[in-house]
């Protein structure tokens, strides 16, 4: 049950699972919707991580860059191993032109690499990228 729901319906059994509200509204392009449910989720569990990401996400994909590197730098100073925050960080940080920075990253990213399907995208897009800075190509996304 969403939080929409939960507040104009008389059904107020089930707590809601704002984590969850979030990664679905997320998926549908409703970002501040998306936002609103994440960021309840936080006050839920306010040193989770994986919360903390998704805004961070959230923040890229409204435009709200600087927001989005400075929970990605939360983050990482609560779990140095957060490769999900190190890929992210590396993108807004080529964005910006700080490609030394954006190289530290992604190789962070890389060393720390989950695994699944989901994760090979971002593992070989993190490579290539990764090997163009590394020739001093022109990459994608930089000023």
């Amino acid at each position: 049950m969403s939080i929409w729901k939960k507040l104009f319906t008389e059904e107020r059994t089930d707590e809601v699972d704002y984590y969850q509200e979030g990664v679905d509204l997320l998926r549908v392009a409703k970002y501040h919707d998306a936002l609103v449910s994440f960021r309840l989720a936080l006050k839920q569990t306010p040193n989770d991580t994986a919360v903390l990401q998704q805004i961070a996400i959230t923040h890229t994909r409204i435009g709200m860059t600087d927001e989005a590197a400075k929970t990605y730098r939360q983050v990482l100073e609560r779990d140095s191993n957060a490769a999900g925050a190190h890929y992210g960080l590396a993108f807004l940080l080529l964005r910006s032109g700080q490609r030394q920075d954006a190289e530290r990253h992604l190789r962070s990213f890389l060393e720390l690499a989950p695994t699944g399907a989901d994760a090979e995208r971002h593992i070989e897009h993190a490579r290539q990228t990764l090997s163009e800075l590394e020739a001093g190509a022109a990459v994608d996304g930089e000023p």
